[in-house]
């Protein structure tokens, strides 16, 4: 058995892939540090905000105007909002450092308990959902579950203005059969594909809150576990015809 040795130039590119490596698990266990510490630091100010608040309700509400009475519900959702983000931000840290559990995944059940799990959440709506074929896939069964869940939370979200919203579930072949696609599509609000760049960023959103609540981060979150499992992760869309990732 023999081998080649390395030319510098190839030694050369070989300490800079490592030193680059080595920087970006010092940075990814930075910001878990610092993600972890504004946690919780927030999270007693966050309850207190609540608490209080809560307290004004149900102590002085009934002497106060439906304005006051709206102001304080607000401050509720945004501090209850506040909350959710950063629980997401924490997992979204996390994400880099998570041992993958790898395994088979039954994609198919787990749509199935997904769906399910929006119906109840969503009890007054009636949803037209396919789910189609789906193969086994290779993965960490929990992340793979929370791809698919921020999904179909989406396209149960953004169709809610539709008279008859409409949500597919399915998989196809591409590359000769060598990848298999699993997608997400529905006939809710759609977008601008000139903005499609910036969906998978941290905090990053294409409609107002005030018309669709949520923190920012689910799509960020999709695209970092796809491609802790080697895959890719895309969008395509249109206003008002809807969406499929």
């Amino acid at each position: 058995m023999s081998a080649t040795p390395d030319t510098p130039e190839l030694a050369r590119m070989k300490q800079q892939l490592a030193a680059a490596e080595e920087q970006a698990r010092r940075l990814t266990a930075e910001l878990e540090k610092f993600c972890y510490s504004v946690s919780h630091d927030l999270r007693a100010p966050l309850r207190a905000i609540n608490g209080f608040s809560q307290a004004l309700l149900e102590d002085y509400g009934s002497t106060l105007p439906p304005n006051g009475q709206s102001l304080l519900a607000r401050v509720r959702e945004n501090a209850t909002r506040m909350g959710r983000m950063i629980d997401d931000l924490l997992v979204f840290s996390r994400l880099g450092r998570k041992q993958l559990d790898i395994g088979p995944v039954d994609l198919a059940s787990i749509a199935q308990v997904i769906v399910q799990e929006q119906r109840e959440a969503d009890s007054g709506r009636a949803v037209d959902v396919v789910v189609g074929s789906l193969p086994t896939a290779v993965g960490d069964a929990g992340l793979l579950r929370q791809v698919l869940s921020n999904l179909v939370a989406n396209a149960f979200k953004f169709t809610r203005r539709q008279a008859h919203p409409q949500v597919e579930i399915g998989s196809r072949a591409d590359d000769g059969g060598r990848e298999a696609v699993y997608y997400v599509r529905d006939n809710g609000m759609g977008f601008d594909m000139k903005y499609a760049t910036k969906l998978f960023g941290v905090f990053q959103r294409l409609h107002r809150e005030s018309d669709f609540e949520g923190t920012g981060l689910g799509l960020a979150l999709v695209q970092q576990i796809v491609h802790r499992h080697g895959g890719r992760v895309w969008a395509e869309a249109a206003v008002d015809q809807g969406a499929t990732f």
